[in-house]
């Protein structure tokens, strides 16, 4: 309890910052800060994590590109034609989409340099949202490789974002 008590004075106001930039909306902002807490709290080894704070900063990097998914359609439909003469700033929503767009499209191509095995785990996961255990026992491997690939995973796409996307994230 005074860890977590801990990582959230010194991590909620930098998250916020980050949420706030990312969204332009401080209410979605806050939202997704304390989703954040919520799923690390949920972390059944969260008392043997060696590093919390950068557990809970991925965390919070894949909360706001779930974030971005749906909107990032129901924004497409929103926009409008604007004369030649219009001279429009874009709103803080259209460059957070923008952005969204571009680390969409960094995630696309993490997962297609994936090995396929090490794809197809991470996919049963994030996309069609199975539990560890039922990944294990549709793939009939053993608890440990399925972490293993999805460590793999994760880390594939963290090294892929930091090499690729500077300007996306």
């Amino acid at each position: 309890r005074a860890r977590l008590d801990s990582l959230f004075r010194e991590e909620s106001p930098r998250l916020l910052s980050y949420f706030r930039r990312k969204t332009g909306d401080h209410d979605a902002a806050n939202d997704l800060m304390q989703e954040s807490f919520v799923q690390i709290v949920q972390v059944s080894r969260f008392a043997d994590l060696a590093n919390p704070a950068a557990y809970l900063q991925r965390i919070a990097r894949n909360l706001l590109f779930s974030q971005f998914r749906g909107p990032r359609k129901a924004f497409e439909r929103q926009l409008v034609a604007l004369d030649d003469n219009s001279d429009i700033a874009l709103p803080p929503q259209q460059e957070a989409s923008i952005e969204a767009d571009q680390l969409l499209l960094l995630y696309e191509q993490a997962l297609d340099d994936m090995a396929p095995k090490t794809r197809e785990i991470f996919l049963m996961s994030r996309r069609d949202g199975m539990t560890y255990k039922q990944i294990q026992t549709e793939v009939s491997l053993s608890m440990g490789t399925v972490e293993y690939h999805m460590m793999r995973a994760i880390a594939h796409i963290d090294r892929y974002l930091d090499d690729h996307g500077e300007n996306a994230r």
